[in-house]
């Protein structure tokens, strides 16, 4: 295990990427950090799919998945923001198997796009990482209806991991993580005000999106037992992260003086895609690389199916068989 120097990654900014002599080491920003790569993990010919890799956390799992050998997919919504991250990971890692592909993730017509554009040229997926987040100040509306961040947030993960399941389960050992937050441990799912009907916080519907993908995570490890294909859910940490642009300035003041850098999120993300130790593991919660609790409620089956159940129709995803009782244990 050797510990590469790397520096805090700061978003929209428009970076130049420098070597040491090593040639794995670089420059992102002003903050010297470093993170822990553990050098004899080899994800040659593994793909990576990784949502919300355009700026912050997912940006720089996408460049230390990249420098581990993996061919790497940045989800896009858009060429403007693709086309930086693209060359952010390729100067960046050194290699040339970083891919682009685009989605709208507030729409599950773009989402099924992305899925068939991607059958196209891959019959594996290695890794899922599921990072797009997003937290509007006002209720928004998504292309289909949906509130914003119940569509970005939950029904986005929840309708492509469904959509890639068949190529999943057709890949050894493939692993599909769910960036969570612990923002979920004071939230609550109140069914009849979901898609915050009633009265919209942003901080109250990132909490519940972020319950949502701890029920979505264990739901989904109870119907793929005895598959092979490992699911977990994560809490990347408090960082500073582009997400936190998203919030009222007042919070976004605060956050960042107590917020890690943007490059410790991702450590244990790498750590879920990448590592042995986490091979086989499914089902479970991790904040960063240790696994945890997540909270009482998220332990809720009743809740978990039901929002499955709901999930379904939205997405308008038929039914997946081979679902088991067994409940993850607290």
């Amino acid at each position: 295990m050797s510990k590469i120097p790397i520096y805090e990654l700061e978003a929209d900014e428009d970076f130049e990427i420098f070597r040491n002599s090593n040639k794995r080491a670089t420059t992102l920003g002003r903050l010297p950090l470093t993170i822990p790569i553990d050098e004899s993990t080899d994800m040659t010919g593994k793909v990576c799919m990784i949502t919300g890799s355009t700026a912050g956390i997912g940006k720089v799992t996408a460049l230390e998945l990249a420098k581990l050998g993996a061919t790497v997919i940045i989800v896009a919504r858009s060429r403007q923001r693709g086309r930086p991250a693209l060359r952010f990971v390729q100067e960046g890692s050194g290699s040339e198997k970083i891919e682009l592909m685009y989605a709208d993730l507030s729409s599950i017509a773009s989402i099924r796009n992305l899925v068939e554009n991607f059958r196209k040229k891959h019959s594996r997926l290695d890794v899922l990482i599921n990072n797009a987040a997003v937290v509007p100040k006002e209720r928004e509306l998504s292309l289909d209806g949906y509130e914003m961040q119940f569509a970005v947030n939950h029904l986005a993960p929840f309708c492509l991991t469904n959509l890639m399941l068949d190529v999943l389960k057709a890949t050894e050992g493939a692993r599909i993580i769910n960036v969570s937050s612990e923002a979920h441990n004071r939230a609550r799912l109140d069914f009849d005000n979901l898609q915050s009907e009633k009265k919209y916080s942003p901080f109250s519907a990132y909490g519940m999106s972020k319950l949502e993908n701890i029920y979505f995570t264990y739901a989904l490890a109870r119907r793929l037992v005895g598959t092979g294909v490992t699911v977990n859910a994560l809490h990347p940490g408090v960082i500073r992260s582009e997400l936190i642009r998203q919030m009222p300035i007042w919070y976004e003041w605060i956050f960042n003086w107590f917020a890690k850098p943007t490059v410790d999120g991702s450590e244990g993300t790498v750590y879920l895609a990448s590592s042995p130790q986490a091979a086989g593991v499914s089902g479970k919660y991790f904040s960063g690389k240790l696994e945890t609790k997540s909270s009482p409620a998220s332990y809720d089956e009743a809740a978990g199916e039901r929002l499955w159940e709901l999930s379904e129709r939205l997405c308008d995803i038929e039914s997946l068989n081979g679902t088991s009782s067994k409940t993850p244990t607290p």
